[in-house]
């Protein structure tokens, strides 16, 4: 999102300095799927989830967990999120995820397009696939929700599955295929390059660990101020795109925000699997996936509720690999390397984009949850909008922070 935004920002004439308080990269960013779901519209939160979470919440195999001595800290999230999977509600969500990540692709290419980075863009789709008929059929109230916004998706049987796909194993029934998503090659690459990009267009990136926000202290009003411990910065537009780590500064601008962190995990295997498979493959019943990427086949699964500053346990992730040696029978399980990162989750699936409540100066981009690569663009041209006082193509209000 920081660098997304950073570019859009930038291409509308601004001044615009990065502020990190890492590397590029560092974040969720680095270790995602890979994958812009464009049209993507199902929120997590959907009619009977409470019930399947405390299914999945005592099913070794699930990808769902909670750490206990985090839970008195989420049972905000869990009520919220409970009360967003009402029909009503989900149907509202829908709408504003679509409207999001209908044109998710389209804004890739106009932040990246006739760059070298548009290479790391690559075609071929999002395919997810069921081992079983009751598996598919759960997908029944996610297909209605894309054919009540019109985003495009293929149904296929086994045989389509084999041919799209002939190294993964004939288990596979049934699958949904969204033709138009793209994929990224290097996730890490396409960052470091959109920032690399920034700074040789006369952009400034200076790493800082942002403590605290202040539109009071700072020049009489007239600019923000951004302190740590050691200095300050000054501007005067802030637009905070600190993923799960949004939410204390936020805070300070007046606004209490329930996001929390779905903490996910990837592993690694060797380069030599990427011929194995054509595009990004989820597997629908065990919720992960499998991506050929630069580095290796990255394979991304689990919900991790448990903070931001708890340590990783790979446990679970590495416990997939034979699922994975089971699907694709030909696949190299050599460990490269193991990964966890924070995702930025509010209950309603939206993220938090727009103007806080406190003052004009500071804006926020942030809790994009699952879909953080496919709407980084999308939110950044949102964001300029904003800025530059023109009207925007989608009503904002769905998006405006909220307690």
């Amino acid at each position: 999102m920081g660098a997304s935004t950073a570019l859009a920002l930038q291409e509308d004439g601004h001044a615009v300095t990065l502020v990190d308080r890492q590397a590029p990269c560092s974040g969720a960013s680095f270790g995602n799927a890979g994958v812009i779901v464009n049209g993507s519209c199902a929120p997590t939160a959907m009619p009977g989830i409470a019930l399947g979470g405390l299914r999945m919440l005592v099913d070794s195999d699930s990808p769902l967990s909670i750490r206990t001595q985090h839970l008195p800290r989420l049972l905000p999230w869990l009520m919220r999120f409970v009360l967003e999977s009402r029909s009503a509600n989900v149907a509202r969500n829908t709408q504003a995820l679509h409207a999001l990540s209908r044109d998710a692709a389209a804004s890739w290419m106009r932040l990246v397009g006739g760059t070298a980075l548009a290479d790391i863009l690559l075609t071929g789709g999002w395919l997810k696939v069921y081992e079983t008929k009751s598996g598919y059929d759960a997908t029944e109230p996610a297909r209605k929700l894309m054919d009540s916004v019109g985003t495009p998706y293929t149904t296929l049987d086994s045989a389509e599955i084999q041919e799209m796909e002939p190294h993964l194993a004939a288990i596979f029934c049934r699958a949904i295929y969204q033709k138009d998503s793209l994929r990224i090659s290097n996730p890490q690459r396409m960052v470091q390059g959109m920032v690399d990009l920034f700074v040789a267009r006369g952009g400034s990136y200076q790493q800082f660990d942002v403590r605290s926000v202040s539109c009071e202290a700072a020049s009489g009003g007239d600019s923000v101020e951004l302190n740590n411990s050691h200095a300050a910065l000054y501007a005067s537009k802030v637009v905070i795109a600190c993923g799960a780590w949004s939410r204390p500064l936020a805070k300070q601008m007046g606004d209490v925000i329930q996001l929390d962190t779905e903490r996910g995990y990837h592993l690694m295997l060797p380069a030599v699997n990427n011929t194995l498979l054509n595009r990004a493959v989820v597997h629908g019943e065990r919720s992960f996936v499998l991506n050929p990427m630069e580095p290796g086949l990255r394979m991304t699964a689990q919900v991790e509720f448990a903070g931001v500053d708890a340590p990783p346990d790979y446990r679970f992730i590495r416990s997939l690999v034979p699922a994975a040696k089971r699907i694709l029978p030909e696949l190299e399980t050599n460990e490269q390397s193991v990964w966890m990162g924070c995702r930025p989750s509010l209950p309603d699936s939206l993220p938090v984009i727009g103007f806080s409540s406190r003052s004009d100066k500071v804006l926020y981009a942030f809790g994009h949850q699952h879909l953080g690569m496919t709407l980084g663009p999308r939110s950044a041209y949102l964001i300029a909008d904003l800025i530059a006082g023109r009207s925007t193509d989608v009503t904002i209000a769905p998006y405006r922070a909220r307690a």
